[in-house]
C-alpha cells in the first residue's frame, strides 16, 4: 500500500508558517498572522457563506464591519458579491475587468502574498530558547526585587522541577512561568510576595496537599509553597503531576485547562461538588489569579 504524502507550496518561513498556502485552508491561518496588520479584528468564522465576520479599523476611533469570504485564487470567488465585502486570497488571478466588476460592487481583494512582503517577520528559535536580557525582564515581572523570599524558593524550586527529568523545560511569558513534560505543560507558576502558587495537572486524581479549586478544571489542582520547609511535599506532588501527565499523554487524554473528565466517578463528582463552593470558576482564572502578585 501506496502512503500519500503531503504536499506543500514553496518554502517561505514567515512566522512559523513554513511554506506558501496552496488551499484554502492555509489562507484562512496566514490571514490569522497577520490579521492585526491589517487592522483587522476577527468577530467570527463559520461554515457558509461568508467564511467571516470582523471588523476593520478607519482611523480616528472608527471601526466598519465587513464580511470576508476566504479563497486561494481569487478567480475561485462564485458567490453572490452583495454579501461579500473582502476577499482574501493568496493569488490574485483575477483579470482588470473582473476586478473592476467587482469594485463596482463593493468587493475589495486582498492578496496576502503580496500583503507579507513589507511585515515584520522575527526569527524564531526554540520555544525555550530565550534571550537571557528577555528572560530577566520577564523573571523581574513575576518576582519583584524585593521579593527576597519568593526569589529563593523560586531558585530552589525551579532548579528541582528540572531536576526530575532532562526533558522539562520552562518558558517565562507575561501571564505565568510555566513547565513542559516536554509535550505539554503541566505546571502554571505564579510567584507571589510570601511564597509561590502552582497549578499543576492532577488528572481528576486525588492528590493530598492538593487542591481542586475550580468546578470547570477539574483535572487541573492548586498548592502553595511558602516555606523552604515544604519542599521536599512539593517536589514529591510535582513529580506525581509529571507522571500524570506523561500517562495521559501516552493514552491520548485531553490535557486540557477545561477538559472533561473521561470517566464520570463518585470521586469527581465529589471534586467537582467540593470545587462549585467556591465563588471563582476555572474560567476567570485568565482575567483574576494571573494578575495576582
Amino acid at each position: 500500500m501506496v502512503k500519500d504524502k503531503t504536499q506543500v507550496g514553496s518554502p517561505m518561513n514567515f512566522r512559523g508558517m513554513m511554506y506558501n498556502p496552496i488551499n484554502e485552508q492555509g489562507v484562512v491561518y496566514l490571514f490569522g498572522l497577520v490579521a492585526e496588520n491589517l487592522n483587522i479584528r476577527v468577530e467570527s468564522i463559520q461554515q457558509g457563506y461568508p467564511d467571516c465576520t470582523a471588523i476593520r479599523y478607519l482611523g480616528k476611533g472608527r471601526w466598519e464591519r465587513i464580511n470576508i469570504e476566504f479563497e486561494y485564487k481569487s478567480s475561485n470567488f462564485d458567490h453572490d458579491p452583495i454579501g461579500c465585502d473582502v476577499i482574501v486570497c493568496w493569488n490574485d488571478d483575477l483579470s482588470e475587468e473582473q476586478k473592476e466588476n467587482l469594485n463596482r460592487k463593493g468587493v475589495e481583494v486582498i492578496e496576502l502574498k503580496s500583503e507579507i512582503g513589507g511585515l515584520d517577520n522575527p526569527t524564531l528559535e526554540d520555544p525555550d530558547k530565550i534571550d537571557n536580557k528577555e528572560e530577566i525582564i520577564e523573571l523581574s515581572h513575576h518576582i519583584h526585587n524585593d521579593w527576597n523570599k519568593t526569589k529563593e524558593l523560586f531558585e530552589i524550586l525551579d532548579r528541582k522541577i528540572q531536576e526530575i527529568n532532562n526533558n522539562i523545560w520552562r518558558k517565562v511569558s507575561k501571564n505565568a512561568i510555566t513547565y513542559y513534560s516536554p509535550e505539554k505543560v503541566f505546571i502554571y507558576m505564579h510567584p507571589q510576595k510570601q511564597g509561590i502558587k502552582l497549578h499543576l495537572f492532577t488528572n481528576a486524581e486525588k492528590i493530598n496537599g492538593v487542591e481542586i479549586p475550580y468546578a470547570d478544571a477539574l483535572k487541573w489542582g492548586r498548592i502553595y509553597l511558602k516555606n523552604v520547609g515544604d519542599l521536599d511535599n512539593i517536589i514529591i506532588i510535582i513529580k506525581k503531576s509529571h507522571d500524570l501527565i506523561n500517562h495521559a499523554i501516552k493514552e491520548g487524554l485531553n490535557t486540557g485547562w477545561f477538559a472533561i473528565p473521561e470517566k464520570n466517578t463518585e470521586m469527581i463528582e465529589e471534586l467537582k461538588r467540593t470545587a462549585e463552593k467556591k465563588s471563582m470558576s476555572g474560567a476567570n482564572i485568565i482575567m483574576n489569579e494571573l494578575k495576582e502578585d
